[in-house]
């Protein structure tokens, strides 16, 4: 059987509440001719009479009345349907690197400022991944940190400097720096830090070697990543071991493992993270989120204070 026609049920739903098929055709404004048509085809297509003519206009047969509540069905899912995807109506689709880090803070802290934005956060891999769902319209930004070496933009997307996240030692209780209230990088020299979750390739790969060649740091990236409870488990009972997270990362333990946040100064290294959308995406919460994000002051101390790479 042939797809039924929306605009045909939509006239089948003003004839059948209008009670004439003159009054319909004045409330869709199209001629009586073409309301006639209309309803015959669907008749056609469905098979079976769906209005009897009366001295009064148009009387919906047994069949036309079984229809009515199916097609006003079909009316409310098409609405539907073109509110998900129309701007200011869907929701707003933003990647963060991860639901503990940084970017997905920021984004409760929007939603908490804007409740009446429609959020919708999904976590990518890396920023190529989500570059190319950006390009595709799969999501509307992502917060990436994203001027790596060698890599220029497409000329479609742009990225503006977001917030500067403070870098943060952390080590377990016995570890040599574990009573520091802060550190300088160059303490650093000669201490072990590991971190499994690096992926060559990845922004946070070409931060943070960037970072170790600065200042003259061995960063370990040897053995399988299980995740971040077994790496907190590690660095816990380990005298040597070290490893850095952002300073707004979450991370829970369990008490008696006493790890320690050790801020980094002299510089302060800062993650430098940026929004990245297509400049051409209409969706107005985009345009709220951009100004929230100017208002925060996230943009860290003064750069003589701070360390980036020099690509960001």
């Amino acid at each position: 059987m042939p797809g039924v026609d929306l605009d045909a049920v939509r006239t089948f739903v003003a004839a059948a509440d209008a009670g004439r098929f003159q009054d319909a055709a004045a409330e869709l404004s199209i001629t009586q001719q073409a309301v006639s048509k209309r309803i015959a085809t669907l008749e056609k297509v469905l098979g079976v009479r769906l209005f009897t003519r009366t001295a009064r206009g148009a009387k919906p047969t047994i069949d036309g009345q079984a229809f009515l509540p199916h097609a006003r069905d079909l009316l409310r899912a098409e609405e539907r349907a073109v509110a998900s995807v129309r701007p200011g109506r869907r929701a707003l689709r933003v990647d963060v690197i991860g639901r503990r880090l940084a970017p997905a803070a920021l984004l409760r802290d929007f939603h908490r400022a804007h409740p009446d934005v429609d959020l919708d956060v999904v976590t990518l891999f890396d920023a190529d991944a989500a570059i190319d769902a950006i390009r595709s319209g799969t999501i509307d930004a992502s917060f990436r940190a994203v001027t790596m070496p060698g890599r220029r933009l497409p000329d479609d997307i742009e990225a503006a400097r977001a917030f500067d996240e403070p870098i943060q030692l952390l080590t377990g209780p016995a570890h040599e720096l574990a009573t520091a209230r802060a550190v300088t990088p160059a303490d650093l020299f000669g201490h072990r830090i590991w971190m499994p979750g690096i992926v060559p390739g990845t922004e946070w790969a070409a931060y943070y070697g960037d970072f170790a060649a600065a200042f003259g740091l061995t960063i370990e990236v040897t053995g399988p990543d299980f995740g971040t409870e077994p790496l907190l488990d590690t660095i816990a009972d380990s005298r040597s071991l070290a490893t850095f997270v952002g300073e707004q990362t979450r991370l829970v333990w369990p008490a008696d493992h006493g790890l320690r946040r050790i801020a980094l100064r002299n510089p302060a290294p800062v993650y430098p993270h940026s929004l990245v959308r297509h400049r051409d995406n209409p969706h107005p919460a985009l345009a709220t989120l951009r100004d929230h994000l100017r208002s925060s002051g996230r943009l860290g101390l003064p750069d003589a204070e701070t360390w980036t790479p020099s690509w960001a």
